[in-house]
């Protein structure tokens, strides 16, 4: 079968691609703005891509047409797909139809680390040969793609509460029906999408609700959020983490080691040398739990997660220039912003951090979470804030940092402005969920 991916460089429809691809299909998509790690990654496995949604890619006469949720009414593509009545489906539909049927899906969901710990739970069912198959919303160190298919009856996905498509508005997660569920965090995020974070707690519940009677829930215990959607009705064990009533990390040594606990005593020790910082120890112990559902021992994911290493995008280190180290990460929530901070800061110690930041999610440029900006940028010596296209004012949301911020409209300035004022021993750490305008390497060359 012939499918074309309308939306293929984003980082779930990369996957699907990668997917149909090794179930046999023949796979083309298209995009616009694409950037890496996902375009890369398409070319790397032979996949053609078009540039853009232009109407005369139905000449293509593929069978079928997996549209993206990026893509919405009034895409000239997708005009003439129902102009035409010809045969389309969401990406996360496929996937259920083709793909996770019969197979024992262990989903990852939450408002934030959902990539990471997919990746370390992967990393783990892979340590103990479990060889499983995966799709990950970002491209894990460890095997070089975010999705791999493979014979194993293990599939192990990014479960994310971000609509299904232009049909269907239900959150994607809720078409994987998973044995094993990890509820990470929730809290407010898709401001576009989602009222509120009552509205986003029901759609949690409707994945609780397709939970089966023998498969587990993974919840974090110090959420209240996953609390009320748990009290709304559950059919399903549950183990909870990062409380000292249930399974919980210890504090991490200079080295990246620490210890789990279960109730208050000790389990084993395991290291994440690469991925400082609590959220990331809390992260490890709910893909430990979730591998253990699946029959892998506990100090066999604990041997595992010792080599993790880690995924693009997330405090990836693209270069150092001088003796300044320069960083790339997917954070764009408040709360996401600060951890990773916080994260880097265990690893630094009091070397200078300053943070590039694009307020790019929908979220952000709604300006909703514009409030908590400042206070989750406060660790760092230094704030650069690209603000192009911006509908809220970030000078005046940054201005409780003082001269610390600044605000800028033209990338390039911005570029020159934190190549002036770097210096040797400092980390500049940049956050944009895209691919901001090749902030990465532009800084890098000044910085030479």
């Amino acid at each position: 079968m012939h499918i074309h991916i309308l939306g293929i460089c984003g980082t779930f429809m990369g996957g699907i691609a990668l997917l149909a691809r090794a179930a046999g299909h023949r796979v083309t998509g298209c995009d616009a703005n694409v950037y890496p790690p996902m375009s890369t990654q398409l070319e790397e496995q032979g996949i053609a891509l078009t540039e853009g949604y232009d109407a005369g890619q139905i000449a293509l006469k593929p069978d079928l047409f997996v549209v993206g949720n990026a893509i919405s009414r009034g895409n000239p593509l997708l005009e003439e797909i129902l102009d035409r009545n010809l045969p389309y489906v969401s990406g996360p539909q496929w996937l259920a139809e083709n793909i996770l049927q019969g197979r024992w899906v262990l989903a990852v969901a939450g408002t934030h680390g959902k990539t990471t710990t997919t990746a370390m739970l992967t990393w783990i069912l892979e340590e103990a040969g479990l060889n499983p198959s995966f799709l990950v919303g970002g491209v894990p160190q460890d095997f070089g793609v975010s999705a791999r298919l493979t014979d194993s009856p293990f599939f192990v996905i990014e479960a994310d509460e971000y609509d299904t498509a232009f049909c269907d508005k239900r959150s994607k997660f809720v078409h994987y029906r998973p044995r094993t569920a990890i509820l990470n965090n929730l809290e407010f995020d898709h401001a576009d999408i989602f009222a509120d974070l009552a509205a986003i707690e029901t759609q949690f519940h409707h994945l609780v609700r397709i939970l089966p009677r023998n498969g587990l829930i993974i919840a974090n215990g110090a959420e209240a959020s996953l609390d009320r959607v748990l009290q709304r009705g559950c059919w399903t064990p549950v183990e909870r983490f990062n409380i000292a009533e249930g399974w919980q990390a210890g504090e991490a040594d200079a080295a990246g080691a620490f210890a789990i606990h279960y109730k208050g005593a000790p389990i084993g020790t395991t290291a994440l040398p690469d991925l400082p910082g609590a959220h990331n120890r809390a992260n490890a112990v709910a893909a430990l739990l979730a591998a253990r559902h699946a029959g892998v021992p506990v100090e066999i994911g604990l041997k595992a997660l010792t080599t993790f290493q880690g995924i693009k995008r997330r405090l990836e280190v693209r270069g150092t220039v001088r003796g300044i180290t320069v960083y790339d990460d997917f954070a764009h929530h408040p709360t996401a912003i600060a951890a990773t901070i916080e994260g880097l800061r265990s690893r630094v110690g009091p070397a200078r951090i300053l943070a590039v930041l694009e307020p790019r999610s929908n979220t952000m440029k709604l300006g909703t979470m514009k409030s908590a900006l400042a206070g989750s940028l406060g660790d760092a010596q230094a704030v650069y804030c690209y603000a192009a296209n911006l509908g809220w004012n970030a000078a005046e949301a940054l201005a409780p940092l003082g001269s610390r911020a600044q605000v800028f409209d033209d990338l390039d300035t911005l570029v020159k402005a934190v190549a002036a004022e770097a210096r040797h021993g400092d980390h500049i750490l940049i956050m944009s969920n895209g691919g901001f305008g090749g902030v990465h390497s532009k800084l890098l060359a000044a910085l030479g």
